[in-house]
């Protein structure tokens, strides 16, 4: 059995780890891994970086470092995985990239983050540049289970079930909606702050877009809250500054088990195995085509709004049983029987089917074949993926 970390899509940074900075329209073994890192147990990525954990508790990153998000204490840009050694003891547990900055949680439910801090999106205030190692988010005092990075705010849940948010990347769009009204703290804070629209709740994980947050309680109820250009939230509101329950009538009144989020695009999946879509539409990210009406050239706004976005949840039948899944900005991957499906924005490639068409329905990626095991990872426009393949 061959194990090998695979990688297509931008690469303009190095993000795919195959040491050279061109884009890959097929999956391509990335540079000396397997001799690396042994053992990789998940996969992330952010707008342009990459980093992957193994199994023993270390992170390794490639790909754009201008601003410090690989925490290599340099800013020159990666093409190789490269080992964090300022990590060196410290078990990590989970990561999350963002645009421009990495969020690291570590076993004992610690928060670190590196990278750019222009939006206070580091939860360190004292810092005002790049910060080029990862420091400890001190104001974080509970011990936190799950993380999230958005395009320029993060999230932290907790073990007791709340949820703290940093960074002021959604402010700017809420002002505009809610002109002369104060906003709520967390909106626009520097330093890890509880949302407080959670109340009697306890959320269990956290997922973040470009400019909105949703929340995944214990019993299965996702919260979401934010902007709602693209009809993400489910809800007729423009902007919501504080966090709104979306009705389980839309997910077949079943519960929620795992949420994932694009920058403008949700997937969410229930408790037996159903998986639905719902958000921005226009690359084909929702995994289904907008339906025209046979013999009409041109659509109408409504017909053309269904193009754009889908406010409502609609489940994918073809993803259901998915043992997991994983959304790029607007690109998504799925893991279905042992094959790994992508959907959605294609133009650098990041679908892996050998064009820069998007991909409008979930289709096999057919260059990586039937695999014993699959782990799977996105970033804003590239795509992972760790296979165990048969000889």
């Amino acid at each position: 059995m061959e194990v090998v970390l695979c990688a297509w899509g931008a690469n303009s940074y190095g993000q795919l780890g195959l040491g050279h900075k061109e884009d890959a329209l097929l999956p391509q073994p990335a540079k000396d891994v397997s001799c690396k890192c042994r053992g990789i147990r998940s996969i992330a990525g952010g707008g342009g970086h990459s980093a992957v954990i193994t199994d023993a508790g270390e992170l390794f990153v490639c790909g754009h470092n201008k601003e410090g998000q690989l925490g290599l204490d340099h800013t020159e840009d990666v093409l190789c995985f490269t080992l964090c050694t300022a990590l060196s003891g410290f078990f990590v547990q989970e990561v999350a990239c963002g645009w421009d900055f990495t969020i690291i949680l570590g076993g004992a439910g610690l928060v670190l983050s590196c990278g750019s801090n222009a939006f206070g999106q580091l939860g360190v205030p004292q810092i005002s540049g790049p910060c080029l190692i990862p420091q400890k988010i001190e104001s974080l005092k509970e011990k936190v289970v799950g993380i999230a990075a958005g395009l320029r705010h993060a999230l932290a849940a907790t073990e007791s079930g709340l949820v703290f948010q940093w960074g002021t990347g959604m402010a700017s769009r809420a002002k505009r909606v809610h002109q002369g009204k104060t906003l709520p703290l967390f909106l626009t804070a520097k330093e890890p702050c509880e949302i407080k629209g959670l109340k009697d709740v306890k959320v269990k994980r956290v997922a973040a877009g470009s400019y909105h947050c949703v929340s995944l309680t214990g019993e299965g109820h996702l919260y979401i809250w934010g902007s709602n250009k693209h009809g993400q939230l489910v809800s007729e509101e423009v902007f919501l500054v504080e966090p709104k329950k979306i009705d389980t009538q839309f997910f077949s009144h079943e519960k929620i088990g795992a949420v994932w989020s694009g920058w403008t695009h949700l997937v969410a999946q229930t408790g037996t195995g159903k998986v639905f879509t719902w958000g921005r539409a226009d690359y084909g990210q929702l995994g289904r085509h907008a339906v025209v009406p046979d013999g009409k050239e041109e659509c109408t706004a409504s017909e053309q709004s269904l193009k754009l976005f889908c406010n409502i949840p609609i489940s994918l039948s073809c993803l259901n049983g998915a043992s997991q899944i994983a959304c790029g900005s607007e690109h998504n991957l799925a893991v279905v029987g042992g094959h790994c499906f992508s959907w959605g924005w294609n133009e650098h490639g990041m679908c892996g089917d050998g064009t820069e068409a998007n991909v409008h329905v979930p289709k096999p990626v057919k260059a990586l074949g039937y695999a014993k095991k699959i782990i799977i990872g996105c970033g804003a426009g590239h795509s992972l993926a760790l296979c165990q393949i048969p000889h």
